[in-house]
């Protein structure tokens, strides 16, 4: 080794130890997969660098960060069928010069965000012994994947593997326990209501009373636990994503077939405000499907009598734009910004309608999946605008 070689190798090493510090100071998966994938193309010099997650239920690994904004959050991988998998099954490093001719290669993957794959080096990512994933960096920029590079990465990955565990530790404890303190209220509820009914003496009018206080909050701590298991599968990354060309118009016509009954009963009028032309986009037809459908609920929910609800598409640049009006009580200011935080209720709002605090973290988690993002605009006493924005891949 020449020495521009080892000095370069040691700045790549000094590289890394700052690296290694940031991944141990934050606890959101996001950005700390953003920082992994990020460091890895870098330390290997790649023109991409991603992230797959081992899913132990299903057996299949799960695209979860990538350098390229293409590429799909939830995109699956075979185990038995890929060099990903190749890697978390055999716990070892592999470097292949020209993917084409490995029978091992995935090519579904490129087909799907577009992007070619040439060269490619990956690790595995263990953490107490245990695999839970694969680091990739694909299409060296300057000549052949090494083993310098190799073991740097290798590295990184084994760093890689404890701050993700620890993270999902953290952010697993954190949303139990905040999911424990919410049950606190129903679980009152309910046991209020069934000591008043051990009551004898009590009239039979507060006997349908009391029942019908049981049935409400049986049936709130059960969507707030599907809500809560649907959330910690998002946050934690073990969602899968089953990306397909979407038609949007018949996701939202869909969407509005499944809701114009329930928004009947209550005399709201639900529009549609969108052509069946517009340009299709890769995505989960269910999930969206399923953050659709959860704000046409709260448009509903929180609207005026004889109210309307209006569904509306359109593109705009790059861009696809999905947006589900209410003309309803609106939300005041101040508590805009909390709307997607976990558990968070307008104050007042249980007055009008019982609820989970999660279905609008599940929706931006959704959305953001999608690479899209999600944003409010609402005046009190006038109505509500949530706006979805997705690429068009």
């Amino acid at each position: 080794m020449t020495r521009h070689q080892q000095k370069t190798l040691l700045e790549r090493y000094q590289k890394l130890i700052e690296i290694s510090r940031g991944l141990a100071s934050t606890f959101d998966l996001d950005i700390l997969l953003d920082r992994i994938v990020n460091a890895a193309a870098d330390l290997s010099n790649a023109s991409e660098a991603s992230i797959l997650l081992y899913d132990e239920v299903k057996n299949e690994l799960v695209f979860q960060a990538a350098t390229n904004e293409p590429v799909m959050r939830g995109l699956s991988v075979p185990v038995g069928s890929s060099i990903a998998g190749w890697i978390v099954r055999n716990q070892e490093p592999i470097i292949i010069g020209d993917v084409s001719h490995d029978e091992r290669y995935f090519k579904n993957i490129e087909d799907t965000v577009n992007i070619p794959t040439y060269s490619l080096l990956g690790v595995p990512m263990i953490a107490k012994d245990k695999v839970i994933g694969a680091l990739e960096a694909i299409n060296k920029q300057d000549g052949d994947f090494t083993l310098e590079d190799q073991e740097i990465l290798m590295i990184l990955g084994a760093q890689a593997a404890i701050a993700i565990e620890n993270t999902r530790l953290f952010q697993q404890s954190d949303l139990v326990s905040e999911f424990v303190h919410e049950l606190r209220t129903p679980l009152s509820s309910i046991t209020t209501a069934a000591q008043l009914l051990l009551y004898p003496s009590l009239p039979e009018e507060k006997h349908i009373k009391m029942a019908r206080v049981i049935q409400t909050e049986s049936i709130r701590l059960s969507e707030m636990a599907t809500s809560f298991l649907n959330l910690a599968k998002l946050e934690s990354g073990r969602s899968t994503y089953d990306v397909k060309e979407i038609s949007i118009a018949q996701l939202l016509d869909d969407c509005s077939d499944l809701m114009s009954t329930n928004a009947a009963k209550e005399g709201l009028n639900l529009q549609r405000e969108y052509p069946q032309d517009l340009p299709p986009i890769q995505g989960d037809y269910d999930k969206l499907k399923q953050a659709i459908i959860n704000l046409i609920s709260n448009g509903i929910k929180y609207n005026r009598p004889g109210g309307d609800i209006i569904l509306r598409s359109y593109s705009e640049g790059d861009n696809l734009i999905i947006e589900v009006e209410d003309t309803g009580i609106g939300i005041p200011k101040e508590h805009q910004d909390r709307l997607f935080e976990k558990f968070y209720r307008v104050p007042g709002s249980e007055n009008i309608s019982t609820g989970t605090g999660l279905g609008l973290a599940v929706v931006k988690r959704i959305v953001e999946g999608h690479q899209g993002h999600i944003q409010v605009v609402s005046d009190q006493g006038v109505g509500t605008i949530f706006k979805i924005t997705l690429p068009i891949l």
